[in-house]
């Protein structure tokens, strides 16, 4: 059977990406080692696939009579664009590192582009076949990305160790997705969703969906699946582990919105397994996080938890309903908004991480008098991601994901979901504080900006949309609405 219509338009976003990944490999074959210019085709790459965006939902493409391998709605726009505005930050930062680490640059942009455009395909998959191939088309770069880090001796052994847990995942997906076609004769997200509303799911099919749930949860690094998550952080480059904190992670729910929904009606399979995992991720990550003294092992702990966030609205449909109106709002909300306070925390660990490579929690000590206004940027992250004002749209969200399970009577989650957030006060005002010690010796030296400018533009940036947030959060709470 032949492919009967393509919509290059729909296409166009990761066709920009893996077209210019392609060109980043071969134009770093001409220009000299150390060069910039790989990266600013990099950029310019990511900056043509935002443009290039769907204004609107609704297109499909890669039909076969009646079937269509790649789908645009609001939800799959809404994902990618998160996608791609943190892969242009990710290269902001990563042209600034790449050059201090002596990182090969075209490799390096190469494997990011290709990772950023698998992101770019996973919201956008119609079947089980093609949701695992944009996942590992996600995960696989990042492996060698990590490993690239020669600064770090930690980084071969956080690339080993991701590997091989995505190598044992890869095995336990693809046998899920076998079980699960056993069981309904289709891998077809429409079809499967038909035969589950159809018929109660078997202890074959059962078994299947848990295994693909359970893949998901690595590569959102959710509780017990998570242990891969901070040495790969820690090993690797500042600007990776921030990739891997926000589009590995936007991809990681993406995929599992689409087989949630898909199995919708199979919820009492499914609701409670995630109710578990999402107060076991929340509760777990935030204790872990409160002995953490390297900043950016504390902000790895700190995305394990975010992501126990997200799927407490998830869980919240164990309480006996199918969920509310407000989930997938919720969710994308809470993505938009942990994206920009995320990277924009990893953007001022990065800065400062050129002067004190180790970057440990004491060494940001006065950076509110060495650079008033890198301390005072990374201070209103770490307001965002505790929750509390001036980060107002870090408080927002949260308490939109909390509406949900108090609406479905899951009282249980939603304490767990409280407590948490309590412990999470701890870790993130006691980094604030140190910023804003008096200054010591080493607070009253200049901070070390020469030729970190494309950093800077990656925290100011994110400084301005995670302001822009607070003020207008509808910008981010509402965005499912206006697509």
């Amino acid at each position: 059977m032949s492919i009967q219509s393509i919509d290059f338009t729909s296409l166009a976003p990761p066709m920009a990406l893996a077209v210019g990944a392609l060109v980043v490999l071969v134009v770093d074959l001409f220009v000299p080692k150390g060069s910039r210019v790989p990266g600013v085709l990099a950029l310019v790459a990511s900056v043509v696939a935002a443009g290039l965006m769907p204004a609107t939902s609704g297109d499909q493409t890669l039909c076969v009579e009646q079937s269509c391998g790649y789908a645009v709605n609001a939800l799959t726009l809404s994902l990618q664009a998160i996608t791609i505005a943190a892969t242009v930050v990710v290269v902001l930062m990563s042209m600034v590192s790449v050059k201090d680490a002596r990182i090969p640059a075209g490799e390096y942009f190469f494997l990011l582009l290709c990772s950023a455009s698998g992101a770019m395909l996973v919201a956008a998959t119609t079947d089980l076949v093609s949701l695992v191939v944009a996942l590992e088309l996600v995960s696989l770069p990042t492996f060698a990305l990590i490993g690239l880090n020669t600064v770090d001796r930690r980084a071969g052994e956080a690339a080993l160790k991701a590997f091989l847990f995505s190598v044992a995942s890869v095995a336990v997906s693809l046998y899920g997705l076998a079980l699960i076609y056993g069981s309904t004769a289709t891998v077809a997200f429409v079809p499967l969703s038909i035969a589950a509303a159809s018929n109660r799911p078997t202890p074959v099919a059962t078994a299947g969906l848990v295994m693909v749930l359970a893949v998901i949860a690595f590569k959102i690094a959710a509780v017990p699946f998570h242990t891969w998550a901070p040495d790969a952080y820690e090993g690797a480059p500042i600007p990776v582990a921030a990739y891997l904190s926000v589009v590995s992670k936007t991809a990681g729910f993406a995929a599992l919105t689409l087989v949630l929904a898909t199995f919708a009606s199979w919820y009492d399979v499914w609701a409670p397994v995630i109710a578990v995992v999402a107060a076991l991720t929340m509760l777990l990550a935030n204790m872990v996080a409160l002995r953490q003294r390297g900043a950016v092992r504390l902000l790895a702990w700190s995305s394990i938890a975010q992501a126990g966030y997200v799927l407490v609205p998830f869980g919240a449909v164990v309480a006996g309903t199918q969920g509310s109106a407000g989930l997938l709002a919720a969710v994308v909300g809470y993505l938009v908004a942990y994206a920009a306070m995320n990277l924009g925390a990893f953007a001022v660990v990065a800065v400062v991480s050129r002067d004190q490579p180790r970057a440990r929690i004491a060494d940001f000590a006065g950076l509110a008098w060495r650079s008033p206004w890198l301390g005072l940027s990374l201070a209103f992250f770490l307001a965002c991601l505790a929750g509390l004002p001036p980060g107002i749209i870090g408080l927002l969200i949260k308490v939109q994901v909390i509406a949900i399970p108090v609406a479905t009577g899951a009282w249980w989650l939603t304490a767990a979901m409280a407590v948490s957030t309590v412990i999470g006060l701890y870790y993130y005002l006691s980094w604030a504080a140190v910023l804003f010690k008096r200054p010591e010796e080493l607070a009253k030296t200049p901070l070390h900006l020469a030729g970190a400018l494309p950093m800077q533009l990656a925290v100011g940036a994110m400084m301005i949309v995670t302001v822009g947030l607070s003020i207008a959060p509808s910008l981010a709470l509402g965005l499912l609405d206006r697509l």
